[in-house]
């Protein structure tokens, strides 16, 4: 059962989800979403994020070195299996508001601004590390879990936020 920080930044994903239905962009289910290095772009998540994608499985054969390794998540996305992402419900903001359709790329930017905005509060909010990083970044690690071990532990000034 999700904590009461968790919680709220999974509210941030409805938030997130609802802006994105109400500008309704286009998306060519091309996959280059998830074609990082195809197509020119990375994608950036929090480490409560990250956990709460490492909760969904990869598919099997993309649980791999081959797959998981920091360069081959900077080239795509494990999670993307047959053009189709299998972490649909626990996939991040950057996830959840990129897509393709250049006629919604200022609504993204502002979506992506005001939901960074708010994970950034909550982070403060519950004394949690800001820690916004690349997918590989978050592979790279070995447990790929990231439990917030210390609740005393406080954000301040030079924590970046």
């Amino acid at each position: 059962m999700p904590n009461a920080f968790e919680k709220e930044v999974l509210a941030v994903y409805d938030w997130v989800d609802a802006q994105v239905a109400a500008a309704s962009p286009r998306c060519d289910i091309s996959g280059r979403c998830c074609r990082f290095k195809d197509y020119g772009h990375k994608l950036f998540l929090t480490r409560i994020e990250a956990d709460i994608l490492f909760r969904k499985e990869l598919p099997t054969e993309h649980n791999v070195p081959e797959k998981t390794s920091r360069e081959a998540v900077n080239q795509a996305c494990p999670y993307q299996h047959k053009g189709l992402c299998t972490a649909r419900e626990n996939r991040p903001t950057g996830c959840r508001i990129f897509f393709c359709d250049p006629a919604y790329d200022e609504k993204c930017c502002e979506i992506t601004e005001a939901a960074i905005l708010q994970l950034k509060k909550l982070h403060e909010k519950y004394h949690k590390p800001w820690d916004y990083n690349e997918l590989s970044h978050f592979f790279d690690r070995e447990d790929r879990e990231f439990p917030f071990n210390d609740p005393n532990e406080r954000v301040d000034s030079k924590s970046s936020l």
